[in-house]
């Protein structure tokens, strides 16, 4: 798949890799905008986390734009992934089973 196709199959919730990485089980996801009421709502199981509050203010609610994040060789999360030049011109993108 080109670049694009692999931007689709991620916004319809696949995991999307290419073949010439060299990292085993590597992996890019698109995350959906999120909504969460403040940190000091109660009756509620989602709301935001103390970590988050801590720079927005407990009585604000968090707006998160979507974006996309990767699952990296050494199992770690990177939000916020971006990709190289080669990365959206090469042709090597495949859907993760």
């Amino acid at each position: 798949m080109d670049f694009g196709d692999a931007i689709r199959a991620a916004k319809k919730g696949h995991k999307i890799a290419r073949s010439k990485w060299n990292g085993k089980n590597m992996f890019v996801v698109y995350m959906e905008p999120l909504s969460l009421p403040s940190y000091n709502t109660s009756g509620t199981h989602r709301k935001v986390n103390d970590r988050t509050a801590k720079f927005i203010g407990e009585d604000k609610p968090l707006n998160c734009q979507p974006y996309f994040a990767m699952y990296n060789a050494q199992e770690e999360w990177i939000p916020g992934w971006l990709a190289s030049q080669s990365d959206m011109l090469d042709e090597d993108w495949y859907i993760v089973e």
